[in-house]
């Protein structure tokens, strides 16, 4: 464990009618005793799972995987102010892990398939500068971004903007978990289908083995299931741990996955 609680400090009488203090479940927030590995945010939207998620992110200043970081980001700005109010207790202090948004990852695979293609276009430019010289010069002239390329290529895929989200989602997630780190995830089912959510969950506890932790805001049941987690609701105010088999997201699944007309005869025209 690295981070052992999260909680909120006195809102100044100012903020207290400003978003996002004036979110119900951060202004009740208290404190959340994470006292396992995994810890789970779930919640309807709206509910503030996400809003905290970011607001602790900030706090660790753990970096990104997306195109700012959280002390630029300008989408992040009340995240900030909330950042500022929130009181971490940590065990031991990490700066390795990253923070995710599902939304961030889009970008970043664009601008690493972007800067794959501004690295072969370089190397066909020194392709023909070095024509008339050794292979030896044009290889040194070429080393250092062909090394860059492969290395992209082993962490992300050939072209990770290309391949499937949930393709890249993986690849980023086997490169990027390092042990000992803490991992900060917003939604990182978004690009998954149920089987590489089981490969997430994988990864996961291959982390845990490795003695890092993860804080996962999400909606998935497949994701919730992760044995041993830590599961806050956010349908409550303040949040509080509840039970696997006692969300309402897993009752509603259930429910519609035996039964699906029961749900869709009342939605159809």
């Amino acid at each position: 464990m690295h981070l052992t609680s999260v909680g909120i400090r006195a809102i100044p009488a100012a903020d207290a009618h400003r978003f996002p203090f004036s979110v119900p479940t951060i202004a009740h927030l208290g404190t959340l005793e994470l006292t396992t590995p995994v810890t789970m945010l779930v919640g309807e939207n709206g509910s503030g799972k996400s809003t905290l998620l970011e607001g602790i992110a900030t706090a660790t200043g753990l970096p990104t995987v997306g195109t700012d970081s959280t002390d630029r980001d300008p989408t992040l700005a009340h995240q900030r102010r909330l950042a500022q109010r929130l009181k971490l207790v940590w065990k031991r202090r990490t700066h390795r892990g990253f923070f995710l948004r599902a939304e961030d990852f889009f970008g970043f695979a664009k601008q690493v398939a972007r800067l794959r293609a501004e690295m072969l276009e370089r190397i066909a430019e020194l392709e023909e500068e070095y024509r008339e010289r050794t292979p030896y010069a044009k290889g040194l002239a070429q080393g250092p971004m062909r090394a860059s390329i492969a290395e992209l290529e082993r962490s992300y895929g050939v072209d990770p903007d290309a391949s499937s989200h949930g393709q890249s989602f993986l690849r980023l997630f086997q490169s990027r978990f390092v042990p000992d780190g803490l991992y900060i995830l917003d939604e990182p089912e978004a690009a998954l289908s149920p089987q590489s959510q089981l490969a997430l969950i994988a990864l996961i506890a291959d982390g845990v083995a490795q003695s890092s932790q993860f804080i996962i805001a999400t909606h998935s049941p497949i994701v919730l299931a992760y044995p041993g987690a830590t599961l806050f609701s956010f349908d409550r105010t303040p949040p509080a741990p509840v039970a696997f088999e006692a969300l309402d997201h897993v009752s509603l699944m259930r429910s519609f996955l035996n039964d699906p007309n029961a749900y869709l005869r009342h939605l159809m025209p």
